[in-house]
């Protein structure tokens, strides 16, 4: 979906349109949910903090998320894939693979089936969707990427190798910020210059995901579309709205946060046997501290005990403007077996 959030919000209310929109981080410590593409122009964009937002666009108007109805869009916009094929892998509320190989209404051009999906969501919702096609997870996505907002763009077999010689590093799916700069300085900028590269230097240099990017400089991604993805952590954090300078103060937020990410484990219905905590500093610096028991984590009290030991751990010499908690290598309530997590993108 384009712009979801603002795309939401302007549909709704049409004397929002076709001005710059940001959904969230309507106080001085908050962060952009989602921008819409007139705040774009700007250079406002999601997890971008508030007061950078502002200064880049000083007439920015701010709107509180509403999660219930953008979950309601996302749930018609999920049947409407549906009805095209079974092989459908959420990526995320916006967002999913298909696999239309073999598809419910026999159409044989995926071009054909993607603008039909298109049309079908603008009459249901009256938002618009870009689609992006091609041989894989890895060129489907980096295609729905090229022509926003309201595009279709493919990526044809014989295009392959062309379009990612071109394609800025920056720019594939599965290489975030930091690994980017980090190829940077290998002098890897654009996919060409990732081809040259042998097998066993990019593993040299980024362990097992090396492997992936020399696949997928070639246009190989073997990875299938796996519908019902596991959920692999549940958390929950907060941005303050003045840093937490003492003991007292940290405590007392830590807890506030204890109990918010236990309700959502009672409400997700799964435990898990790793706690992490996540503290980032008043100058945008973190630590992270977790521990794995051998056993699931099924009461509060023992999510509070964890806790209680991770935040010892952390080195307290600032003051600091966010903590989280998150909880992983979750259990199926039924099985009770540990979930394997895979990480494959920043």
């Amino acid at each position: 979906m384009d712009a979801f959030f603002a795309s939401v919000e302007q549909r709704d209310f049409p004397e929002l349109r076709g001005k710059p929109v940001a959904v969230g981080g309507n106080s001085e410590r908050g962060v952009i949910a989602a921008a819409s593409y007139e705040a774009r122009k700007y250079g406002v964009y999601s997890a971008m903090p508030t007061q950078i937002a502002l200064k880049k666009c000083p007439h920015l108007i701010f709107k509180p998320h509403r999660f219930d109805v953008y979950k309601a869009v996302s749930a018609q916009v999920m049947n409407i894939l549906h009805e095209y094929t079974d092989l459908v892998e959420p990526l995320s509320i916006d967002e999913a693979f298909l696999d239309v190989t073999s598809n419910k209404k026999n159409l044989k051009s995926a071009t054909l089936i993607a603008q039909e999906i298109k049309n079908l969501i603008y009459e249901t919702t009256q938002l618009t969707a870009s689609a992006g096609i091609s041989t894989n997870k890895f060129l489907a996505k980096i295609a729905s990427d090229q022509d926003k907002p309201n595009g279709l763009f493919v990526i044809k077999p014989n295009e392959i190798l062309p379009f990612i010689e071109q394609l800025p590093i920056k720019d594939f799916f599965g290489v975030g910020k930091k690994t980017a700069v980090r190829m940077n300085q290998l002098g890897i900028y654009f996919g060409k210059d990732l081809q040259k590269w042998s097998l066993n230097g990019l593993v040299k240099h980024f362990g097992k995901a090396g492997s992936f990017f020399y696949s997928i400089a070639k246009g190989i991604d073997n990875r299938p579309v796996v519908p019902n993805r596991i959920r692999k952590s549940i958390g929950m954090e907060n941005t303050f709205m003045h840093d937490l300078n003492t003991e007292e103060e940290r405590n007392a937020e830590l807890q506030t946060i204890i109990e918010g990410l236990w309700r959502r484990i009672s409400k997700a219905d799964k435990k898990g046997r790793t706690l992490t905590l996540k503290v980032k500093f008043n100058d945008f610096k973190q630590q992270t501290h977790g521990k794995t028991l051998l056993h699931k984590i099924d009461s509060i009290e023992l999510l509070s005990s964890l806790a209680g030991q991770l935040i010892k751990e952390v080195d307290f010499q600032k003051p600091i403007r966010l903590m989280g908690l998150s909880i992983s290598n979750l259990e199926d309530p039924e099985s009770h077996k540990p979930l394997q997590l895979t990480i494959d993108f920043d």
